[in-house]
């Protein structure tokens, strides 16, 4: 069968392979059609060589973990053949340690987790994958075009259960939150936001293209100047950046008992002049929290296709701005300035 590999650690290495092995039955009982894959700046520094690892007793390591398929058998009973299903990225460590005992495998504490096409496991980008049945999560059939958005859609439902938990120290009401970013993780992050009720502030340097109407139709409000001159001051600050100016800014910007989620991820290297004593300062007297949160584990999942169910799947439909048949996987992976989700399409 065709698969999109690398060889971890070579930059140009990116392969679509026609003759990858057919998926070990050890792999899971549940065999699956793959539909689409999702592609995130993830795949893109593998690709680079930066970071991944590929599966024990090969080189090569399959990529893709924004997954979408169709089962074709289920021997468990589970799923049905014909049920949309994604696969949950990240399975539990060998030990296990604490955290993975009980399913919070997105909580690891000694790293020797594995991800689907990220570290130690195949990844999706193939025709068929298997996968056991409690990684296997069952999509409503409403969602066979905007399903592929699981994935970053459970990092984000996790950043917001995190952010309610939290929450919970105190007698707390919040009424507003700003997303720092319009990225498929940030317009998720204020859809989820959205649905709870919330005032949402959208905030991304583009000043054009889709990302100001994808953010007004969700009844957000739209920003492109800097975080510091913001005249409000939000409850919740979700940020998804990783730019580290961005990052810093967002940190001072909390209200009184705000809450930061930190969900992006910097690049190291770069030093900014910054005055750390007023930012200890101002989370210590003002009694703000700062925290950051990664990957997902089941329960987030389900939240997140309860969460896409309950979204208008046109809106859904509009963050998914290239669709790219398999036979010309290299362009799927190459960024363009306008993307904001680009999908590989098994189908086409």
């Amino acid at each position: 069968m065709r698969a999109v590999t690398v060889i971890p650690g070579v930059p140009g290495s990116l392969r679509l392979l026609d003759d990858y092995p057919e998926p070990a039955t050890d792999e899971g009982a549940i065999l699956v059609e793959a539909l689409a894959v999702g592609i995130c700046g993830t795949d893109i520094e593998i690709i680079e060589g930066h970071y991944g690892e590929a599966p024990p007793g090969t080189d090569h390591l399959v990529l893709g973990h924004e997954s979408l398929g169709r089962v074709v058998e289920d021997p468990t009973g589970t799923l049905q053949p014909g049920d949309l299903v994604a696969g949950i990225v990240r399975h539990p460590d060998p030990l296990p340690c604490p955290n993975c005992a009980v399913g919070e495998w997105d909580m690891c504490r000694n790293g020797m987790f594995t991800e689907h096409g990220i570290k130690g496991l195949p990844g999706f980008a193939r025709q068929r994958w298997r996968v056991q049945p409690r990684f296997a999560v069952g999509l409503h059939p409403a969602l066979r075009e905007v399903g592929v958005l699981l994935e970053p859609t459970s990092v984000v439902a996790k950043a917001w259960e995190h952010i309610d938990r939290i929450g919970q120290r105190a007698e707390w009401q919040p009424q507003t939150a700003l997303i720092t970013g319009a990225g498929p993780i940030g317009l998720l992050a204020a859809l989820l936001a959205s649905q709870r009720g919330l005032a949402v502030h959208v905030l991304d340097l583009a000043t054009e293209g889709p990302k100001p109407a994808l953010a007004g139709a969700l009844g957000a409000t739209y920003h492109s100047e800097p975080v510091d001159q913001l005249d409000f001051e939000p409850d919740i600050i979700v940020e998804c950046t990783g730019a580290p100016v961005v990052v810093l800014e967002a940190m001072c910007k909390a209200a009184l008992n705000g809450i930061v989620c930190l969900t992006g991820v910097s690049t190291g290297g770069r030093t900014i002049d910054f005055d750390a004593g007023a930012l200890n300062r101002t989370l210590v007297l003002e009694n703000n929290v700062v925290f950051g949160s990664v990957n997902a584990n089941r329960r987030h999942w389900d939240a997140a296709a309860d969460a896409l169910a309950r979204a208008d799947h046109a809106w859904l439909g509009s963050l998914i701005t290239r669709r790219v048949p398999l036979s010309d996987y290299a362009r799927a992976y190459s960024p363009s300035p306008d993307d904001i989700k680009v999908v590989l399409d098994f189908t086409a």
